[in-house]
């Protein structure tokens, strides 16, 4: 899972199974146990606990924070930031919805995260509803030192279980592809010559932007809801693609690999 938009995925999957169109506060505190940004780590490979407030000002228009709190082999329950969230959302008739929103993170000056170089994200995702399987697609621009553009597609399909004590569990396996733009600087040597002259050896260095997958996901999150409770449990494997790999400079060079990680936590709604 992206770890910038966490909050804003963890809040439409456990949102999805409950509306009301008159203001709501509520808080939750989550657990990731392997932070990453499309599959990227750091070097610490680092584990998170945010807790979150959301204000509701009806089923559509909401606004949240998040505090990030960082553990690794270093630091333990370091503070690494804030990611702040507004957004939109609609739901046509259950066959159509979509979810548009800002995602601002003020992060710390010294924060290890993938991400922190990140100054802001817009963001769209929209779904056709369908019995045997949703189909998601979206768009998202990130804002740095550059301008990136990414998009996303996904499938999923929703289990729905009415239980006992008027309680529900939503089970809702997910396929997810991510891909956007790249930008890094690339150094080369280049032999030139001309007529019978030797040549020589030049040094180049250009900027290259290019448009790549970045990652697939599968994820299957289980929540849970009875009354103003919800708890939510999310497995997920990503695969990160396209890693940049500056030769010769680790240090320069992102680092991922396939991994395994969850999302849990809970949710208190005060209605």
């Amino acid at each position: 899972m992206c770890m910038l938009s966490i909050c804003a995925d963890v809040k439409a999957q456990s949102d999805s199974i409950q509306k009301n169109d008159k203001p709501q506060f509520k808080i939750g505190a989550y657990y990731n146990s392997n932070l990453n940004y499309y599959g990227r780590t750091d070097s610490l490979r680092s584990s998170g606990f945010f807790p979150l407030a959301e204000f509701w000002l009806n089923e559509h228009f909401y606004i949240n924070a998040a505090p990030i709190f960082v553990n690794n082999n270093v630091s333990s329950f370091e503070y690494a930031g804030t990611v702040a969230t507004a957004g939109y959302r609609f739901n046509s008739n259950n066959k159509f919805t979509g979810n548009i929103y800002y995602v601002k993170p003020f992060y710390k000056n010294n924060s290890q995260l993938v991400q922190s170089a990140l100054k802001g994200q817009v963001a769209a995702i929209f779904t056709l509803l369908n019995k045997y399987l949703n189909i998601s697609a979206g768009g998202d621009i990130k804002f740095s030192d550059k301008t990136d553009y990414g998009a996303t597609a996904g499938i999923d399909h929703i289990f729905r279980y009415e239980l006992p004590g008027s309680s529900v569990l939503v089970i809702d396996p997910s396929a997810t592809v991510s891909a956007g733009t790249q930008q890094f600087t690339k150094t080369y040597y280049k032999q030139s010559s001309f007529l019978f002259f030797p040549g020589v050896e030049q040094t180049v260095t250009e900027n290259v932007n290019n448009f790549k997958i970045l990652s697939y996901e599968f994820s299957v999150p289980f929540i849970y809801a009875k009354e103003k409770w919800q708890i939510l449990f999310t497995p997920a494997y990503v695969i990160p693609e396209n890693l940049i790999v500056v030769a010769g400079r680790p240090d320069l060079s992102e680092r991922g690999k396939k991994l395994f990680y969850i999302t849990a936590g809970a949710k208190l709604i005060f209605k």
